[in-house]
């Protein structure tokens, strides 16, 4: 035991971590009860198994395509698709939201149609962007980022605007310039909110993403999970519906490691 800390201290430090394990098994715990709870209903039949399938299925076709090479294929474009959506979609929503921070005139022109375009449900707009762009990567891509564009816009702009106003005065009377205010102060301390916007841009550019699958892709989760409605093949379904929602927790969790070594100084 080093001497830098107190016994209190590394007591305090052990109720963290034993809270923290404790959380970790009851969820863990929640999920085998749930899985167990299905198996044994499909396997006594409480439950139609050809609506709802079964874990044992599910995993047997997991393993086939796992074997068979599919999964990878698949997966590898839905994740090419809503990587390229997310980056694109946030840095695109960052620069625009300068934008608007820079410009009180162009802000207050551009507000009501922000307002709007968040009020609208992003997703009827995937066949226009579909049309426009083709019934391709493009199109697929193009919906990604209009699903979490404007989200991105409206939290960053919010942030910056969010400033404390005295401060911004006080560097303006040292003659500090706009580039200035806007590197030292509006984007460090608009961090903590950008970390939040990254954690709901997962999400939605999955959404984009699938919903342009739906429509119009050959391949993807997205395309398996239409090609299973289709065939009434729920167990392929269920199959891809665990492995998207694997896949976005696993990017969750990166972004959530990066804002604890981010925001390791505000604790």
């Amino acid at each position: 035991m080093s001497n830098n800390f107190s016994k209190e201290h590394y007591d305090y430090l052990n109720r963290i971590n034993n809270k923290k394990r404790k959380i970790l098994i009851t969820q863990l715990g929640v999920l085998i009860f749930f899985l167990l709870l299905w198996e044994v209903s499909a396997q006594l039949g409480w439950i139609d198994t050809f609506l709802t399938s079964s874990p044992s299925e599910i995993w047997k076709l997991f393993i086939n395509y796992l074997i068979n090479g599919q999964l990878y294929y698949h997966v590898g474009i839905s994740l090419f698709e809503t990587m390229v959506g997310f980056v694109l979609g946030t840095l695109l929503g960052i620069i625009i939201a300068i934008g608007l921070w820079w410009s009180d005139f162009w802000a207050k022109v551009l507000d009501p149609y922000m307002v709007i375009l968040n009020a609208l449900p992003k997703t009827a707009l995937a066949p226009i962007f579909i049309i426009l762009f083709g019934a391709g990567y493009k199109g697929i891509i193009a919906t990604a980022i209009s699903v979490s564009l404007v989200v991105t816009i409206l939290n960053m702009f919010i942030s910056y605007k969010s400033v404390d106003e005295d401060k911004l005065r006080l560097l303006e009377t040292f003659g500090a310039s706009k580039m200035q205010i806007l590197r030292k102060v509006i984007i460090p301390s608009s961090v903590p909110d950008l970390i939040s916007t990254l954690k709901v841009n997962i999400g939605l550019s999955w959404v984009g993403v699938i919903v342009g699958e739906f429509l119009v892709s050959k391949a993807g989760l997205g395309y398996l999970i239409v090609y299973g409605m289709q065939v009434f093949k729920l167990d392929l379904v269920m199959m891809n519906v665990a492995v998207l929602g694997f896949l976005s927790a696993i990017m969750y969790k990166i972004i959530a490691f990066i804002e604890g070594k981010f925001t390791k100084w505000q604790r």
